[in-house]
């Protein structure tokens, strides 16, 4: 499932960043500042594709992608509020997720959860065994529900539902699965009154899949008739795109943290704030100029009756 990390008191992150001395480099500075925002319930954080190298001087496509995640962590540091979480949503891993990947993206992570806390969920270039070993103490703690599931957690205004498409490491395309699609059409139907957002790391793919989901058909058979789904939100495409399905749900394609497959797109990192019967989703591009930075879209929600 996707593993759950608590938010660190500023005395256990201080403790830790000292332990491991050089986690102090990546300290944004200002984040003493930041501790003390208020939290806004209804704002959440997305990083999407962060492939993290064991090697924080490693570069691909003209990235260092320890320096784009760094610098993401500095931007939310300086954001005005503090979000009610984070959520990084898969391929945190370069590219065969090795020990020494999650290690490195721990010690990067680190700041952000001083911040508020974390969901971190699984794309094609991770390996879940060596993720959890990353994470022992909050592992440990989640042991009993450490498997391929997807998990729920509820805000203000919405339930989320996240899930759980690796297939297999290193092998593009992903997978939920029947026993996963059966779980989340059965906690759906238990929560039909309130909205429901899906995050899954793998796009949807209409037609023919041969990069993203697989099973995206029986997913949004899941979906589609179930009124109370009003957004489903991925990664895995390192490209940043808004669209909405035909059935009303709006689809959120995030930009990576890191590299961008197609020069001139944008990469960087999502805020959304959740208001009662839509939501708010701005890109914070990590180039400034980019014309996408900024861009904000406003995204009503799909009626309960069809």
């Amino acid at each position: 499932m996707p593993l759950f990390l608590p938010q660190l008191s500023r005395r256990e992150f201080l403790k830790r960043a000292a332990l491991a001395g050089a986690a102090l480099a990546f300290v944004p500075h200002g984040l003493a500042e930041a501790l003390g925002k208020p939290r806004d319930p209804n704002t959440f954080v997305f990083f999407s594709d962060t492939h993290i190298s064991q090697n924080p001087g490693d570069i691909y496509l003209n990235v260092n992608m320890t320096d784009h995640l760094t610098a993401c962590t500095r931007e939310l540091a300086e954001w005005p509020v503090r979000p009610a979480t984070v959520m990084v949503n898969g391929d945190l891993a370069y590219l065969m997720g090795k020990p020494g990947d999650y290690e490195q993206f721990g010690k990067l992570i680190e700041p952000v959860r001083a911040i508020a806390p974390i969901h971190l969920s699984m794309g094609n270039h991770d390996q879940r065994a060596h993720f959890w070993k990353a994470f022992p103490a909050d592992a440990t703690a989640q042991s009993p529900a450490l498997h391929r599931q997807a998990t729920i957690f509820t805000s203000n205004r919405a339930n989320w539902f996240l899930l759980d498409t690796l297939d297999i490491t290193e092998k593009t395309p992903g997978e939920l699965g029947q026993k996963q699609l059966d779980w989340l059409a059965r906690e759906l139907d238990a929560r039909p009154a309130k909205p429901a957002i899906i995050v899954l790391h793998h796009n949807p793919q209409f037609g023919t899949p041969t990069t993203g989901l697989k099973d995206t058909a029986a997913l949004m058979s899941v979906l589609a008739p179930r009124r109370q789904v009003k957004l489903a939100i991925f990664g895995h495409t390192h490209d940043w795109r808004v669209s909405q399905h035909q059935s009303g749900i709006h689809l959120i394609n995030l930009p990576p943290t890191c590299y961008v497959f197609k020069p001139g797109r944008p990469s960087g990192w999502v805020r959304a704030t959740l208001a009662e019967g839509s939501a708010e989703f701005e890109l914070r591009s990590l180039d400034r100029q980019h014309p996408e930075h900024g861009q904000i879209y406003h995204l009503e929600w799909r009626t309960a009756i069809g």
